[in-house]
């Protein structure tokens, strides 16, 4: 099944109740390759091949390229030089602060579908997370077109930021151009592959966000075009380190564990069942501590009036 979680990174859209490839997938898959014919007859031939058999043909050489190794805990370089959206050099260090999470995309503004569903998905769901962007967390997004300019990542950032619609979260988000080789570099480190299309001058790549923690290392992938407020909270929660969130963000976390296949966080029976077991002996040992204090405060009473009534004849 090496292949459904290959298209399920490229296009987003592996239904989440079955392991087998629903219908979006099939639309999502043909819809990434739309102008590239020969690859979406193999992207049809691959999907068939794996979910209905065994067979491992390797995948077109084009397309090989293309997918997400996860780099867990890895540290991204944070000396690659690039140029924000209004034309300033930075480097990726200055963007991470030490105390916020960060939000990592690699996008290009060019980009004719998936990426544009991606950015949607992103920040419609950030729209459900009531932390604020460039307050409890950052976004950095570095395109993977070498040929993309600061004024034309700044069209894509605004054209976002009115879909998030909150006002003062602009110096939240960092939409970065640079050579290709600081973005191979940073692409390599992060695991995220990607392959450019001569014949349709285009990108392929896959869908994916990466939640950073606040000294730069990758905390969390997350997949696909739809995230789920839930989802993004706990993601950055979880790459926060405990330095953002509440009490009660901290239990729910506790209680939830990542699930790959879903692509979203869920409860985690045995913490849960730990966490109950936890309650119910606070709950019994409250209620005999109550119960051991009430009937200490009886017998004093008891012995007090004992001694006054009872007294011996002097």
């Amino acid at each position: 099944m090496r292949y459904n979680f290959f298209f399920r990174v490229l296009c987003g859209n592996l239904c989440t109740r079955c392991s087998h490839a629903c219908e979006s997938f099939w639309v999502a898959g043909l819809c990434c390759v739309k102008n590239h014919a020969a690859t979406a007859v193999a992207v049809l031939l691959l999907t068939v091949t794996t979910v209905h058999g065994e067979r491992t043909e390797p995948a077109p050489k084009e397309l090989q390229e293309i997918g997400v190794e996860e780099h867990l805990n890895v540290q991204i370089p944070l000396d690659l030089p690039f140029v924000d959206s209004n034309g300033k050099a930075v480097r990726l260090g200055d963007l991470f602060d030490g105390e916020t999470p960060v939000v990592l995309t690699m996008n290009y503004s060019n980009c004719p579908m998936l990426c544009s569903l991606q950015l949607n998905g992103l920040f419609e769901g950030l729209q459900g997370v009531d932390w604020n962007l460039g307050d409890q967390y950052r976004m950095v997004t570095v395109s993977i077109d070498p040929e993309e300019t600061p004024d034309r990542a700044e069209e894509t950032k605004q054209k976002y930021l009115e879909i998030y619609g909150r006002s003062g979260v602009e110096q939240g988000w960092h939409c970065l151009t640079g050579e290709e080789a600081n973005i191979r570099k940073l692409a390599g480190t992060v695991g995220f592959g990607y392959a450019y299309l001569p014949d349709t001058k285009e990108y392929a790549h896959a869908a994916v966000t990466m939640a950073c923690t606040p000294d730069g290392r990758l905390s969390r992938y997350l997949y696909g075009i739809q995230y789920p407020p839930q989802t993004l909270r706990l993601a950055l929660l979880e790459s926060s380190e405990g330095k953002i969130g509440s009490t009660m963000d901290r239990v729910m976390l506790f209680c939830f564990q990542y699930d790959e296949t879903a692509g979203r966080y869920g409860p985690a029976a045995m913490r849960i069942m730990q966490a109950g077991g936890v309650l119910t002996l606070v709950f019994l040992t409250s209620l005999l501590g109550i119960y051991w204090l009430r009937e200490a405060r009886k017998a004093r009473r008891q012995r007090a009036l004992d001694e006054t009534y009872f007294l011996p004849p002097a």
